[in-house]
């Protein structure tokens, strides 16, 4: 199955959370969370990256604005999920974890 584009947020799992990342300076990647009322296990983490951004308020440093994960599931999926650090979307608060796009044994 060829990846999927999902863009929806998901619910980690309270005290799932990778705290070795966040040692780091990372987001302690949840090991368990929800999707459509499902719970999904993170079996590997295949891979990660992060995005940058300009400063917004016209400095020249960039910043991350979103970390990257390819997982894959203990039921095989293969995910793409990433954390949000800039979660506000106007005044309004957005979910910091999101599913970005699912392969289905593709690989």
């Amino acid at each position: 199955m060829p990846e999927e584009f999902i863009s929806e947020a998901i619910k980690p799992v309270t005290a799932t959370f990778d705290t070795n990342r966040m040692k780091a300076g990372e987001p302690g990647l949840p090991r368990e969370f929800v999707w459509r009322g499902q719970k999904f296990r993170v079996k590997d983490v295949v891979r990660s990256w992060r995005k940058t951004g300009p400063c917004i308020h016209g400095s020249k440093e960039m910043y991350v604005r979103r970390h990257f994960y390819e997982i894959v599931t203990d039921s095989g999926e293969k995910m793409k999920i990433y954390f949000d650090r800039q979660p506000l979307k106007g005044r309004v608060k957005a979910a910091r974890w999101w599913l970005f796009s699912i392969s289905v044994n593709s690989w």
